[in-house]
């Protein structure tokens, strides 16, 4: 007996509107039609990728934040100035900007 798991094959039809949702769905998200397909299949999560704007945000964010743990480690250490501290705050703010623009869309 083969180890091979034992496959089947399926024939669908779909109209040619239903084509195109599962074409663009599968896209979005990152999958072959058939990968997109197997995992609604399944139950499993199917979550379309983040846009180009949203991969840009969140770079954005964690740039902000190692510029937040600098000045925090300089604080601890005792070498910050009160410029600094501002400019951590600043920074924050930035972040609950950037964050609050993400979860408007």
């Amino acid at each position: 007996m083969s180890d091979k798991k034992q496959v089947h094959h399926l024939h669908i039809v779909l109209t040619p509107e239903q084509y195109r949702l599962l074409t663009s769905n599968a896209k979005r998200c990152g999958l072959t039609r058939r990968a997109y397909l197997v995992r609604l299949l399944e139950g499993r999560e199917v979550k379309e990728r983040p846009s180009q704007e949203i991969k840009a945000l969140r770079t954005e964010i964690h740039h902000i934040g190692n510029n937040i743990n600098q000045i925090a480690r300089s604080v601890n250490a005792g070498i910050a100035r009160a410029e600094d501290a501002k400019r951590g705050l600043y920074l924050l703010d930035q972040v609950y900007e950037l964050m609050y623009q993400i979860a408007k869309k």
